[in-house]
């Protein structure tokens, strides 16, 4: 068991010499190809992660220009809606003095037509009196009257009645 135990320089030299092949062989076959590999995903990691950068950021700067867009939008929704009340309550306004406008002429035209019809009805209503008057005043007098006399004492009695109407006034 002793000569297990100490060391032979031949088998040392070629321990090292089959080592350092394999290290070598290793290095060509295995490791470069392996170190690429893990060097690219890296790379390819990296660019990722650059990527998923840019992304945040550009998201970021989209909201905050999506916040000033809606600020503004707001805003304005705002200002129109104050413009559209303002010219509702205009509107309303001129329907209203329209309306009344419209109500004052329909009550002046009302007046005006009631004025001539009772205008009408008195001067019926004056013919009537002033017919009944004379045939009551020609019943008195048991004489029948002509037309002609009819006519001038119905035209003075309407003078009369001008006359006393523009006194009372």
């Amino acid at each position: 068991m002793g000569e297990l135990l100490t060391p032979d320089a031949g088998l040392i030299f070629w321990t090292i010499v089959t080592f350092l092949c394999l290290v070598a062989v290793l290095k060509f076959a295995a490791w470069g190809p392996l170190l690429h590999a893990v060097e690219a995903r890296e790379a390819r990691i990296q660019a990722d992660r650059d990527a998923a950068e840019r992304a945040r950021a550009e998201a970021e700067r989209i909201q905050k220009e999506l916040e000033a867009r809606m600020a503004g939008v707001q805003a304005e929704s705002k200002e129109l809606l104050a413009a559209a009340t303002k010219d509702g309550e205009a509107l309303r306004a001129k329907l209203k003095a329209e309306a009344e406008a419209d109500a004052q002429a329909v009550k002046d035209k009302t007046f005006a037509e009631l004025a001539v019809e009772k205008n009408k009805l008195v001067a019926e209503l004056r013919k009537e009196v002033a017919t009944l008057s004379v045939l009551a005043a020609e019943k008195l007098m048991r004489n029948s009257v002509d037309e002609d006399v009819q006519k001038s004492v119905l035209a003075g009695f309407f003078k009369d009645l001008d006359a006393a109407k523009a006194n009372r006034n």
